[in-house]
Formats: structure tokens, sequence, C-alpha cells
């Protein structure tokens, strides 16, 4: 770990005028940011520390919007009863996410920061090709280990895949992510744009400048998140990623689908939204047989390798399985 100055602060204005460049972070629950640094993927020359910031730890649950501030801990989200009620699938990805011992110390702002598990990028002593870690190195995961890659979104410079879980459920439900700059300018930024499509740059990996911080986030509260499930499909049932993910929500009119939201992860190289399952499942019976045909567009332009063409049957499987899952079904 390289040596760094650490510095605590007070008030907002104080950290965003501390964070002038690309060389200094903030500092909440660390649960990335010190992984990261520990294996010099991460090499920041100051640490901001932003714990003392309390208006950031606000969830407010009203008539109809969700506001969750962004030093609110994953497990004070995760446990907020209002919270749990008006947004089931919020919760349900919070509590499969991690260790409880991490869930009490993770941010929110910072959960949805975090970054992928590739081997290649998170090893630089060992591997020296990913363009995501050094710009223009190449991607080795493209001939190399690549079972938990992206099979949406890809481009020839990144495969990898986005780890997280609380970032589907929010993209599923139209999630605004709040920034401030150093000038104290607010954006309100839709978390499907937030996220950034590697393409030719997989080093930029968010719509958020040098000078900006994350303060909250909010979501509405609708009938579809009211009724939703977030199903993970992994290979042991604690402490690990997606191999894939479903976030859906759906709101029933008699036996037909009225409105749903769907988004899935792991299996992207961001948080996916299923636009096409969404299209083409409103106003169709809820039915087991139509929800799973139109599961199946969500991988219509997958680009497949060797080892993780399993991807391409587990993502509709967990649409479909959600789904029922949130209408009653199962």
């Amino acid at each position: 770990m390289n040596p760094f100055n650490y510095v605590a602060v007070s008030s907002a204005e104080e950290a965003l005028h501390q964070k002038q460049n690309d060389r200094s972070r903030f500092l909440a629950g660390g649960t990335t940011q010190i992984d990261l640094m520990k294996c010099d993927v991460e090499q920041p020359d100051a640490l901001i520390d932003i714990n003392q910031l309390t208006e950031m730890r606000e969830i407010d649950v009203g008539v109809d919007t969700l506001r969750i501030g962004a030093l609110a801990r994953m497990s004070d989200v995760e446990n907020h009863a209002d919270c749990r009620h008006a947004a089931p699938a919020i919760y349900d990805s919070l509590w499969q996410a991690a260790s409880p011992q991490l869930r009490n110390m993770a941010s929110i702002g910072g959960n949805l920061l975090q970054r992928t598990r590739c081997v290649y990028f998170r090893d630089p002593h060992t591997f020296s090709a990913c363009n995501k870690r050094q710009p223009g190195s190449g991607c080795a995961a493209r001939e190399g280990i690549n079972g938990n890659h992206a099979i949406l979104g890809t481009s020839e410079s990144c495969i990898a895949v986005y780890p997280g879980d609380l970032a589907v459920a929010l993209t599923a439900f139209d999630a605004v992510v709040i920034v401030r700059n150093a000038a104290q300018r607010e954006r309100r930024i839709p978390i499907d744009e937030f996220f950034l499509l590697p393409g030719q740059t997989p080093h930029q990996e968010h719509d958020l400048a040098a000078d900006e911080m994350i303060v909250a986030v909010e979501l509405p509260l609708t009938p579809a998140l009211r009724h939703s499930h977030y199903l993970k499909v992994r290979d042991r049932s604690s402490y690990e990623f997606a191999a894939a993910s479903a976030a859906v929500g759906i709101e029933l009119e008699g036996d037909r689908i009225r409105d749903l939201r769907i988004a899935v992860g792991g299996v992207a190289t961001k948080p996916w939204r299923a636009r096409q399952v969404e299209g083409a499942l409103r106003g169709q019976p809820f039915e087991e047989q139509t929800l799973r045909r139109a599961a199946e567009l969500v991988v219509q332009d997958a680009e497949l390798l060797p080892q993780n063409q399993h991807k391409k049957l587990l993502a509709p499987r967990a649409i479909a399985r959600a789904l029922m899952k949130a209408g009653g079904m199962a």
C-alpha cells in the first residue's frame, strides 16, 4: 500500500474542497476502497474521511419517494421497516449482499461505486493486460479465465461484469443518483445513465466528475416496487457474487400484467435494464409460459465466450422465477 494523507472533514463543503483531483478518494465504510488499496489497484494521494457528515445518513420513506442518504449503511436500509415494506426488492438485494459485518460498515454510495472482481483487474502484480486498470494494455479475460464475465454490454476493450446487487434493484425502479460538486451545485442522474458502458474507455465507469460526490439516491414509490422481488443465483448461499440475478416488480390488473420493471445483474458490464422484456409483457396474461418466453429476449444480443455460456440460460430463468415470486405465483 502506498503512503497517503488522511483528512477528516465535518461538512460536505469541506470534503469537496479537499477533493481537488482524481488522486484523492472519499472514505466512508472503506470496504471497497481499502481493499483496492491493499492490492495496489488504487493508489490515492489522500483519503478524505466523510463519516461525520450525519446529514447524509438519512432514510426517508415519503408518500411518493424513497430517499436514501449516501452514508447510510447497507444494514441501516436493510433493517428499516418502512423501507422493507415499500421496496421489498431493495431489501432483498441488501440482505443477500456480502456478510453482516460488511453490511454494517459499507455505505450506500460506496456500494454503488464498487468495482469488478475480475482477477485481471484485481491482481496488477501478476497480470498486466487490463484496460479498466491500465488503459490501452488489453483485456486478458477475453482469452483467459472468463466464466464469470459479462455477456451483455461488452466491448473489445472489456468484458468485466458489474458485481453489485443493490444497483441492479435501483436500476429496475428508475432510481436517481444525486451528486454535488465543489460549487455546491447538484445533479440528478438517472441511475441507468450513471453507470457507463465500457466501450473504448472501460476505466470510466461512472458519470461522476472528480469534484463531485454522491449525496443521496432517490426512487419513486410505485405499485410495482411494492410488489417486487430480487432473486440472486450463485454458487453458494452466502457471501458470494451473483452468477445471474434479477430485480423485478409487477403490477397486475386481474390476470394481466399492467406494469412491470426488470433489471438483471451478474451478466453485464453494468446493471442491465431489460426493457425489451418489459415491453413484451405489458398487457399480457400473467402465466408461466408467457413469462418464460418473454424473458428469453434479455439475452438476444448476448456475446458469449467459451466459459460463460451458462449465463445465457441463467438470466432468463432468473427473470421468470423472480416475476412469478413477485406476482404471487410461486
